[in-house]
């Protein structure tokens, strides 16, 4: 019987193992409190993508010109 070992990764947020499959219906995170505490981060916009700044608000910018 071949018997692939699991893949287990950490949980973003907390730390805790988690195995990557479908015992684990909140895969990468632990629980739905670990899920839910991220969106938040994310809405709150304490968690962001680097990239270039957003130009289209700033300085009387306009596609227009």
């Amino acid at each position: 019987m071949n018997q692939e070992k699991p893949i287990v990764v950490k949980c973003p947020q907390c730390g805790i193992p988690v195995v990557w499959g479908e015992v684990s219906p909140f895969r990468p995170f632990c629980s739905k409190r670990c899920q839910l505490i991220d969106l938040g981060e994310w809405a709150e916009e304490e968690k962001r993508i680097a990239g270039a700044p957003d130009m289209s608000d700033s300085d009387g910018w306009s596609e227009n010109q």
